[in-house]
């Protein structure tokens, strides 16, 4: 939708990011479907995870792969990577989300920011206590990593965080620009949980699950934030 000025000139909302922005029509039904898929995906990552089987028959041998292609430049770019991509750091991207969308009066959207990260912790904290893997052997291990393995915090956030940023980016974008969001988001989170492989403190059946665990989330989130929207937008019954 374009907005006409007095001198007759028209100009498109701002997209994404950018301000208050005329946002796509909600689809909260699409979205709790997509919600209740990925749940299920995501307790069958667990499952297949902490009971050795499926893709956690890979773990091994990915790990050792990881081990042996080891250099001083694969490593250091590897710290960089996963400690910008660290729970700590997808905290503060999403809480400064958060601040900046509540200060453009996208209100919704800051609760979408801060709410998803906040609950992806305490999704994937509880999940570790939980379930109570042992992490990858310490003597394999180039970072410090002191809690349980399943699922991985990082991944788990990264996909949270990140997609979360892609959903609130998305209004007003062309095609292009969100195949180029999606395909950096994509590389972003991949990058992040292969690095928790090849720096030896989770295995790949952790980074799997905290995939799915923080997919699951995010669809969740997205879809109440979607049904907020679409209750906010709708007439006053007469």
């Amino acid at each position: 939708m374009r907005e006409l000025h007095d001198d007759g000139r028209d100009e498109a909302p701002p997209a994404g990011l950018g301000g208050p922005a005329s946002l796509p029509a909600p689809r909260p039904g699409i979205g709790a479907g997509v919600a209740v898929l990925l749940g299920i995906a995501a307790l069958a990552g667990l499952w297949t995870a902490f009971t050795g089987v499926g893709p956690a028959h890979l773990d091994g041998e990915l790990l050792g792969e990881s081990i042996r292609s080891r250099t001083d430049t694969l490593t250091g770019l590897a710290v960089v990577v996963t400690e910008l991509g660290s729970t700590v750091s997808m905290a503060l991207l999403a809480t400064a989300v958060g601040v900046w969308s509540w200060r453009a009066g996208r209100r919704a959207d800051a609760v979408l920011a801060v709410g998803a990260m906040a609950g992806g912790a305490a999704a994937f904290r509880g999940l570790k206590e939980l379930l109570n893997r042992p992490r990858p052997p310490l003597d394999g291990r180039l970072v410090h990593a002191g809690n349980e393995s399943l699922p991985s915090g990082h991944a788990t956030m990264a996909i949270v965080v990140i997609g979360t940023i892609v959903v609130l980016a998305w209004a007003g974008r062309t095609p292009a620009h969100r195949v180029v969001m999606v395909l950096g988001a994509a590389l972003w989170i991949g990058a992040v949980g292969y690095t928790r492989i090849y720096l030896g403190v989770h295995w790949f059946s952790d980074v799997l699950a905290g995939w799915l665990v923080g997919g699951a989330w995010l669809a969740l989130c997205v879809a109440g934030w979607s049904w907020w929207r679409a209750r906010s937008a709708a007439p006053p019954a007469p």
